[in-house]
């Protein structure tokens, strides 16, 4: 997702995934693209016999085609070789469950809206702006997902298997009158129930549940996630409200008013946690909010083996690394907080350093909750855009821009939790990173993965320790993890999962063009541009990263192959569509997938679709509710799903 300090939070806030409209089978948009793809085989390879995996890549759609830049188009392959010499190839295809804004099955009998909006009493909050078209918000930007499974689901209706989806709604970007509607409503999310058939794996929705978010105030701008390893949702709140300056924020009192009925009673110390959502055997969900683990720009968090050492994306100018550890294995609710320390080994390209970490402090989310219960920012800091001209105050930077802090008498605990950004600034932190955004991990190489969408502003202006040359289009860098080190204090860091080192892998590091080319790509279309969802199969050694850009016409769903080296494009999304909830399923009852999803399609940016607005545009529209409309969905095998067995 994006965050520049804000003056349209369009302008790097781009897309991947997914698009309906188009049946699977022969007629798919796969079928018609198929001189970019392998014959796929129904019958699935005997159990066992499963060696690796290679995929085949598609073209970027052009002009030639404009129908396939206005919806999701699949023209790759997956070729599986098999430890008897043989392989099997997959034509690959998308599936959405639905487009938001689509009445769907509530498992009651009834029907609800497809990704819409509630307040904290659970009622529709109604688009009012245009006259006699009156109706419920709904959202065009479906983000997070992750697909699990439960022992003993009880869930009506199921002639395969029952198998969930969560999945969580970012926010809208426009009411009916085309005024921006970003960040002013309350982020609903949804538990899904799929019935998966056991012949074919498709998987089918058959309910809808909307999680009451009343017991944690609501949540604010949900963006990426992934499932625990304890077989939770782990949710986020991104572009955490400055608690200093939200009275007056216009954004911040639109979403309190939304929420509350009245644009004075939102808290912005409530916002900006982490969100885990358990789901239950009924397909309802519950939802608790974590305030321990810093309240930063949550992206999307990733949790290592060991259960307890979790890796945060921070989606933010002057944004940092930030490492949770858990005082007990499975528990987000007590731990400490870390942000890393950048010793640059070199600043050519994306650049590369050396990592040391910072301890900020311990806390359980109770009392954190305490504190953001009682405390108003200036017991906690206090806060200048102007130098004071007193020597009591720390220049830092926040958020683009410069500030002077000072710390109340024993608020450490305090800062470090509920002003974490500030906190770790005044704490000599690399607070220089842009757009942080998916982290995700190796486990059998102990490597991270970590998404800079955007390499540019803080990262390169010398303003932090942090100076590197970029590019524009972003990298994901590679994170040595490791075991027995020690923070900047001495003390020993309790996990076996931390990182020491950051550098971008050559075939991860995107491409600026000198010159926009002939679509308007102003990134070499062949490589990665802007990366934000990444989620890494273990199964198939690969690394799956999808677009958030600004600098690629259509966004596009990538895999990268760690063995081989290989960088493969998967699918390319509606052109002004970003790439959200990314997930690699190995294996679910013996089936794989790619969840993927996408976001407001047809948000056409000035310069970047100028050669292509004018002819994809009513496309778009008559494929996407008008541009209100995006799909939530998965990438699978046509006519058979995926088996890796």
């Amino acid at each position: 997702m994006t965050n520049l300090p804000q003056p349209s939070r369009r302008q790097a806030l781009k897309f991947l995934a997914s698009a309906p409209m188009l049946p699977l089978g022969v007629m798919s948009v796969s079928s018609l693209l198929s001189a970019c793809a392998t014959t796929s085989s129904a019958a699935s390879p005997a159990a066992g016999n499963y060696l690796s995996t290679r995929f085949t890549p598609m073209a970027a759609p052009t002009l030639a085609n404009p129908a396939a830049m206005a919806t999701t188009t699949v023209g790759s392959s997956l070729q599986v070789m098999l430890r008897d010499g043989s392989t099997h190839s997959y034509q690959l295809a998308y599936q959405p469950f639905f487009i938001t804004g689509d009445k769907v099955a509530d498992g009651n009998g009834g029907t609800v809206l497809s990704g819409g909006y509630f307040d904290i009493l659970n009622k529709p909050i109604m688009d009012k702006s245009v006259l006699g078209k009156e109706r419920q918000f709904f959202s065009d930007c479906p983000d997070g997902t992750s697909l699990l499974q439960l022992a003993q689901p009880k869930v009506a209706g199921i002639k395969g298997k029952a198998v969930f989806a969560v999945v969580q709604f970012e926010y809208a970007t426009r009411d009916q009158n085309n005024a921006e509607a970003y960040g002013t409503l309350p982020s609903p999310i949804a538990v899904l129930t799929l019935d998966q058939d056991q012949v074919t794996g498709q998987l089918s929705l058959v309910k809808y549940h909307n999680v009451d978010t009343s017991s944690v105030n609501g949540l604010w701008i949900t963006c990426g996630a992934s499932l625990s390893p304890w077989n939770t949702h782990l949710s986020s709140e991104e572009y955490e409200p400055d608690a200093t300056v939200a009275a007056q924020d216009k954004r911040f009192k639109a979403f309190s008013k939304n929420l509350f009925g009245d644009e004075t009673i939102a808290n912005p110390y409530h916002y900006g946690h982490l969100p885990e959502v358990t789901v239950n055997p009924d397909g309802t969900g519950s939802i608790t909010k974590h305030f321990c683990m810093g309240r930063i720009s949550h992206e999307l968090v990733e949790v290592m083996p060991d259960k307890r050492t979790v890796l945060m994306g921070d989606d933010f100018v002057n944004g940092g690394l930030f490492m949770f550890i858990a005082d007990k294995a499975a528990h987000l609710s007590a731990g400490s907080l870390f942000v890393a320390k950048w010793t640059q080994t070199s600043g050519i390209g994306p650049g590369s350093a050396t990592l040391s970490w910072i301890k900020l402090g311990h806390a359980t989310s109770n009392e954190i909750e305490a504190l953001a219960n009682t405390l108003k920012p200036a017991d906690i800091m206090a806060v200048k855009t102007v130098d004071p001209m007193d020597a009591s105050y720390t220049k830092i930077r926040y958020s683009g821009k410069d500030n002077w802090v000072k710390l109340m008498p024993g608020q450490e605990k305090a800062a470090a939790f509920l002003e974490t950004h500030r906190y770790a600034a005044l704490k000599g932190a690399s607070m220089g990173f842009t757009k942080m955004e998916g982290t995700t991990v190796n486990i059998k190489d102990k490597i991270a993965y970590s998404a800079m969408s955007y390499i540019q502003a803080s990262m390169v202006d010398g303003s932090t320790d942090i100076k590197v040359q970029g590019p524009k289009s972003g990298a994901v860098y590679a994170l040595n993890l490791k075991g027995a080190q020690k923070d900047l204090a001495g003390a020993a860091i309790d996990s076996e999962w931390v990182p020491v080192d950051m550098a971008a892998p050559a075939a991860l590091v995107g491409e600026d063009l000198a010159t926009p080319d002939a679509l308007g790509n102003t990134s070499h279309a062949d490589k990665i541009a802007n990366p934000d969802n990444i989620k890494f199969s273990e199964k198939m050694r690969t690394l799956f990263i999808g677009e958030d850009s600004g600098r690629h016409v259509n966004n596009f769903l990538w895999a990268y192959n760690v063995d081989s080296k290989q960088l493969s494009r998967l699918m390319s999304c509606p052109a002004g569509a970003e790439s959200t909830g990314l997930q690699s399923v190995d294996d679910i009852n013996g089936w794989t997938y790619i969840m993927s999803n996408f976001q407001h399609p047809g948000d056409w940016e000035k310069g970047l679709h100028d050669k292509v607005k004018a002819t994809l545009d009513p496309l778009v529209r008559a494929n996407y509710k008008d541009r209100f409309g995006a799909a939530v969905g998965y990438l699978t095998a046509d006519p058979a799903g995926i088996k890796l067995r």
